[in-house]
């Protein structure tokens, strides 16, 4: 079992996205890195791959309605675009309080599925590229392997350009 630093067991947050993962089908390791990585370019040193090959979860609010967007991190999310490709008027930045209300997280550890309630989500084609990903697992310091398809059948996201 991985532990996070200083803790004496794995937070409750990962061991909830671990069971959800095997539920689902998930085929991808969890793992907890050493500190909390607020970025993706830290997330990327510390797993030794590329920026891009990160997933970031990004919560949009349109409207009231939750928005998740799953974005290579070597970009940043055109809203106007995103919000055409997804059929919103806006997308706008949610609030730390609208996004622990709506994934049960808190920003910085958003998994893409484990939701209190499903959360459309959408998914950048540019991850595509990459033959490993790695998105958050419910908590800053988890992070889980997958593959884009692996990704897309666990999320149901349809697949939008972001940048």
């Amino acid at each position: 079992m991985a532990r996070l630093p200083g803790m004496a067991s794995e937070h409750p947050s990962v061991i909830n996205f671990r069971d959800e993962l095997t539920r689902r089908g998930g085929t991808g390791d969890v793992v907890i890195l050493p500190d909390a990585v607020h970025t993706a370019a830290l997330a990327a040193a510390a797993l030794g791959c590329e920026v891009g090959a990160i997933a970031n979860s990004l919560l949009f609010d349109a409207g009231g309605v939750p928005v998740l967007i799953l974005t290579s991190g070597a970009h940043r999310v055109d809203v106007a675009k995103a919000a055409d490709a997804v059929g919103v008027p806006a997308l706008d930045r949610a609030a730390p309080d609208f996004v622990r209300r709506h994934t049960g997280q808190v920003i910085g550890g958003v998994s893409p599925f484990d939701h209190p309630t499903p959360v459309g989500t959408w998914i950048d084609t540019d991850l595509r590229r990459y033959d490993v990903v790695w998105a958050a697992a419910g908590h800053p310091a988890a992070v889980f392997s997958t593959t884009f398809d692996e990704l897309v059948s666990l999320t149901g996201a349809t697949e939008i350009e972001v940048a």
